[in-house]
C-alpha cells in the first residue's frame, strides 16, 4: 500500500520538512498531512484502513505558485462545536463536533497558504485560505487538490456535461446518468470529468462521497477531472465554453480569500453517507431571511400535461385539486407569459389564494447562454429586470419561483444564482432552480432556496421510455449520490399508467402505486412537486390519497435503514413524533428484506405494500420483540411503513 511508503517517508525522508496529523472525535477517521520541499499531500485512514492514498494539494494563483516549494510556518489545533436548526432539510437539529487543523506556509514571494481540515466522526472538510501582506486581490488559475484512491475501488459517478450541447443548447444541465460500480480510471462519457457529489466504494474497507460546499459569488463550482488508471481524480474548474463563453473559468476574488469546501464523507457502511450533513456543517447564512418561507406539496400540470396544459382553465384544475389534497402550492410552468398572459395572472392568483392555494412561478433565467426558448425570458439575467419582476409578484402574493436554464459553474453564473436568490429574500419570494448545477451548502447560506434539479429527474419519465423503464433503478441510485447532500427537486409520485395526459398515449410507467409512494420519502426538497393528477383521486383508495394528503416534505430526523445503490433501498424519516420508511426493489423479481427498527419495537405500523396486480395494499403490522419486521416487494416496486402515532 502507498500508506506505508509515506510513514515511512514521515521518519527517514532526507527532504521531510513537516507533517501533522487530525483525528475526528471518536478517534477512527484520521487526516495524515505531509510537507516536503517539492509538495504537500495528505492521506486518509478510517479504522486504520486507507481510504485516500497520498493525495495532492495546492493552489496556482497570479500572486505565485502555492504547490511546490511552500515553507512550513505554523500549525494550530481546536475543536469547532456548533448546533444548529436547518428548518427546511433532511435533519433539523444537527450537532456539530469536528477537530481543525490549520497549517501555514509562506511561497517564494512571502504570500501565506493556510490548508484548513475539519474532522468529525464521518466527515472531512477541506479548504484553502489565501492572504498576502502587498497585494489586494488574486485569481485562482487551479486547485491542484486531489482525491487518491485505492486499486480496487469502484464508482457510482455522474459525468460533466458538454458545454453548448444538448436540447437547445442547455447542457450543462446536472442531467447524466451514474456509473454503476465502474473500475476507477474508466473514461467518462464526455471526457470531461465528473459532476459533484461522487460515489466510491472501496470493496470490504467502505465508501467514500465527495462533494463541495461553501460557494458563494466569490467562487466557481468545481467538479472531479478524468481519474487515472492509479486512481487519482483531481479538482477541475469550470470549461471556458460554459455559460455561453461568457466570464472567466478562474476565480477572482479580494484577499484574504477562502476557497470552497471539499467535503469527504467515509464510511464502513453507506449510513453515513445518507446521512451526512457536511453541506452545511459550519456554514453561515449569507444573508437573514427577510420572512420564514414555508416548505410544501405542490400540484403540477406540466409534467404530465405538458405545454399545452399552461392555460387559465387547466391551471384552476389543478388550483383545485392543490386545494383538495390541502397542498400550499401549485406550480405554474414555462409560457404562462403567453398562454395565460401578464394581464390575467391577477384573477387567476387570486382564485388560487380564495382557495387556499399559494403561487409558484417559472421563469427561464436566460441571458445569452442557450436558446431554449420559453419564457418567461429576461426577467431574472439583470437586476433591473429581476428587481422589477419581483415587485410584480410580491404585490400579487407570488411565494416562489422556479428559475430553469442555466449555463455552467463559472463564477459569474455562481454570481447570478446568489443575486437571484439575494433579490428574492428582499421582495420574500422563495427560490427553487431547475436545470442547474449542485446547491453547495446552500440551504444553510441562502435561507429562502428551497431546491435544486441538478439530476435525472422525473420528466425524463415522460420524454424516455429507456428511462421510464430504469424508474426503480434511479430511485436506489440517488438518495446514496445527489440527495445525499442536498435538497433534490425531482417531482415524484405518480399514478397514471402512462406518463401523459391520456391513458392510451405517451411512456408505460413499469413500477408499481406503492413504489410511487415511497418515492414521497426517499427523494426530499423542502418544496415537492408532486406528478398527480386529478383523475387519481377517484382512482386510487382513500388510504393511499389520505396519505398523499399528508406526507411531509421536511424532516427531523433520517436514517439509513438498508440498501445498495443501483439494487434497493430503504430509509427512515422522522418528522415529529411520526415516521415514514420508504423502501423500493430495482430488481426484476420479487425480494424479501428483514428490517431493523429497534426504535420501533413492538409499535404498530401501517404498511402500504404491493398487491400482486401492483396497486397499493394496506395492513397493520408490529414491529417485533427484537426490531424486526419482514417485507416484500415486487419487482419493481416498493412499500411504505409509517407509525401510528
Amino acid at each position: 500500500m502507498k500508506i506505508k511508503r509515506v510513514l515511512l517517508s514521515l521518519s527517514l525522508s532526507p527532504i521531510f520538512l513537516y507533517g501533522q496529523d487530525i483525528q475526528s472525535p471518536d478517534g477512527l477517521l484520521k487526516v495524515i498531512l505531509k510537507s516536503e520541499s517539492e509538495k504537500t499531500t495528505y492521506v486518509v485512514t478510517y479504522k486504520n484502513k486507507t481510504m485516500l492514498e497520498e493525495s495532492p494539494l495546492g493552489l496556482e494563483s497570479t500572486i505565485g505558485d502555492f504547490s511546490t516549494g511552500l515553507t512550513f510556518l505554523s500549525e494550530s489545533k481546536k475543536q469547532i462545536e456548533e448546533n444548529y436548526y436547518l428548518p427546511n432539510g433532511k435533519t433539523s437539529r444537527i450537532h456539530y463536533l469536528a477537530n481543525e487543523l490549520t497549517v501555514s506556509y509562506l511561497n517564494k514571494n512571502k504570500d501565506t497558504l493556510q490548508v484548513l481540515f475539519r474532522v468529525s466522526n464521518n466527515d472531512i472538510a477541506l479548504a484553502y485560505r489565501l492572504a498576502s501582506p502587498k497585494q489586494t486581490h488574486c485569481t485562482i488559475k487551479r486547485e491542484l487538490t486531489g482525491f487518491n484512491f485505492p486499486a480496487h475501488t469502484t464508482t457510482f459517478i455522474t459525468p460533466q456535461a458538454p458545454s453548448g450541447e444538448g436540447w437547445m443548447k442547455t447542457k450543462p444541465s446536472y442531467e447524466e446518468e451514474y456509473t454503476n460500480e465502474e473500475p476507477i480510471g474508466t473514461p467518462s462519457k464526455y471526457r470531461l470529468g465528473y459532476t459533484f457529489p461522487t460515489l466510491f466504494h472501496l470493496g470490504n474497507d467502505g465508501w467514500v462521497l465527495l462533494s463541495e460546499t461553501g460557494v458563494t459569488s466569490r467562487y466557481a463550482g468545481t467538479r472531479l477531472s478524468e481519474g487515472n488508471q492509479e486512481g487519482l481524480y483531481t479538482i477541475a474548474f469550470p470549461e471556458k465554453e460554459e455559460n455561453g463563453g461568457m466570464g472567466d473559468n478562474t476565480v477572482t476574488s479580494n484577499l484574504p480569500l477562502i476557497t470552497s469546501w471539499k467535503t469527504i464523507t467515509v464510511g464502513e457502511t453507506l449510513k453515513p453517507i445518507v446521512e451526512t450533513t457536511s453541506a452545511y456543517n459550519g456554514m453561515k447564512p449569507v444573508y437573514t431571511a427577510s420572512q420564514p418561507y414555508k416548505p410544501g406539496r405542490s400540484t403540477w400540470s406540466w409534467i404530465l400535461w405538458q405545454d399545452e396544459s399552461c392555460n387559465y382553465k387547466d391551471q384552476q384544475i389543478f388550483i383545485d385539486l392543490a386545494a383538495e389534497m390541502g397542498y400550499e402550492y401549485i406550480l405554474i410552468d414555462a409560457l404562462w407569459d403567453k398562454q395565460i398572459g401578464y394581464e390575467n395572472m391577477p384573477s387567476l392568483i387570486a382564485y388560487a389564494q380564495s382557495k387556499g392555494v399559494d403561487v409558484i412561478l417559472w421563469y427561464n433565467s436566460n441571458g445569452a447562454w442557450n436558446d431554449a426558448p420559453q419564457g418567461p425570458k429576461q426577467r431574472m439575467d439583470t437586476a433591473p429586470a429581476r428587481q422589477k419582476e419581483m415587485a410584480w409578484m410580491k404585490s400579487l402574493g407570488v411565494k416562489g419561483i422556479k428559475v430553469d436554464f442555466f449555463g455552467g459553474d463559472k463564477q459569474t453564473t455562481m454570481k447570478l444564482y446568489e443575486d437571484i436568490l439575494t433579490d428574492a429574500n428582499q421582495y420574500g419570494i422563495f427560490v427553487v432552480f431547475h436545470g442547474t448545477t449542485l446547491p453547495r451548502g446552500w440551504e444553510r447560506m441562502y435561507p429562502n432556496h428551497m431546491g435544486s434539479e441538478a439530476a435525472l429527474v422525473s420528466e425524463n419519465l415522460v420524454f424516455s421510455q429507456d428511462f421510464a423503464n430504469k424508474e426503480a433503478y434511479t430511485s436506489t441510485m440517488l438518495p446514496f449520490t445527489r440527495n445525499a447532500v442536498s435538497a433534490m427537486d425531482f417531482g415524484p409520485v405518480f399514478f397514471n399508467k402512462r406518463f401523459s395526459k391520456q391513458a392510451d398515449k405517451g411512456t408505460i410507467r413499469k413500477t408499481t402505486d406503492a413504489f410511487q409512494l415511497a418515492t414521497s420519502i426517499l427523494y426530499q426538497s423542502p418544496v415537492q412537486h408532486f406528478g398527480i393528477t386529478p383523475n387519481n383521486i377517484q382512482e386510487q383508495p382513500e388510504y393511499v390519497i389520505n396519505f398523499m394528503k399528508k406526507i411531509p416534505t421536511t424532516w427531523d430526523e433520517t436514517r439509513f435503514i438498508d440498501g445498495y445503490p443501483g439494487k434497493y433501498c430503504v430509509m427512515a424519516r422522522r418528522f415529529g413524533s411520526k415516521w415514514y420508511i420508504g423502501a423500493t426493489n430495482a430488481s426484476n423479481s420479487l425480494q424479501s428484506y428483514t428490517l431493523s427498527l429497534p426504535w420501533l419495537t413492538g409499535k404498530e405500523v401501517t404498511v402500504l405494500f404491493d398487491h400482486k396486480d401492483r396497486s397499493v395494499g394496506f395492513k397493520t403490522a408490529k414491529i417485533d420483540k427484537k426490531g424486526l419486521l419482514k417485507i416484500e416487494l415486487e419487482n419493481l416496486g416498493g412499500c411504505v411503513i409509517y407509525s401510528n402515532e
